[in-house]
């Protein structure tokens, strides 16, 4: 079976309006280039420190993908998608030194931190995160959502569905991907051409949940 043609990206504001949760996935594949460019978006995403603490997993597999969807209730988009990408999230990610070396370096390259700013941050950002304490695993997971906004954002744009599911048992999924304790699970992503549109439910007006400067002041603007 061949891939689907390429089609024209969106921009931004079209596939942010155009994107739906999507229920049901061809099993067309997605050609080998647009995954890389895919992934390269998402990794494109902001974390905090650049910590980059996540870790992306892709299920392809048959048997790999019918076992994660039965350690998330049996949701069929996972085995009917060509792929599901599983965004874990690594609290402590700061504490290893061959990761933050790597980040430290490829911003020296880039000249985006000089070295005196990345010798204070090996001060300051072991100091910010022991004072997370437990909530490291917060921000950890925090980031892995905004990467994997990306990546649903970029898939809409590039002519793929998406479809979050946050409906899963932990530790079955740790299981399947080989995560361990070490590592949060975040969400779970399947990617693909959908089988059906589904039309937009629609969104309450602004008035109802933005507000300027507190709560109950409802913005009219």
């Amino acid at each position: 079976m061949t891939s689907a043609p390429a089609m024209p990206m969106l921009d931004t504001a079209q596939a942010i309006l155009q994107r739906r949760a999507i229920k049901s996935f061809k099993s067309d594949p997605i050609a080998p280039d647009m995954l890389r460019q895919l992934l390269d978006l998402t990794v494109a995403a902001p974390s905090s420190w650049n910590l980059q603490d996540w870790q992306i997993v892709m299920v392809q597999d048959e048997a790999q993908k019918a076992a994660l969807s039965a350690a998330a209730w049996n949701q069929q988009q996972i085995v009917q998608a060509p792929v599901t990408f599983v965004f874990a999230a690594a609290p402590y990610a700061w504490k290893d030194d061959t990761h933050m070396q790597q980040i430290y370096q490829e911003a020296l390259n880039r000249g985006a931190w000089p070295q005196q700013t990345i010798d204070r941050f090996k001060t300051v950002i072991p100091e910010f995160q022991e004072k997370l304490g437990d909530r490291n695993r917060e921000y950890a997971i925090k980031d892995a959502m905004i990467a994997a906004t990306h990546m649903a954002l970029a898939a809409e744009a590039m002519g793929l569905s998406s479809c979050f599911l946050n409906g899963w048992a932990e530790a079955q999924v740790k299981e399947v991907i080989g995560a361990g304790d070490e590592l949060a699970i975040a969400v779970l992503l399947p990617i693909g051409y959908k089988a059906e549109p589904r039309k937009n439910p629609g969104r309450l007006p602004l008035s109802h949940n933005v507000f300027v400067d507190q709560i109950g002041n409802a913005y009219s603007g």
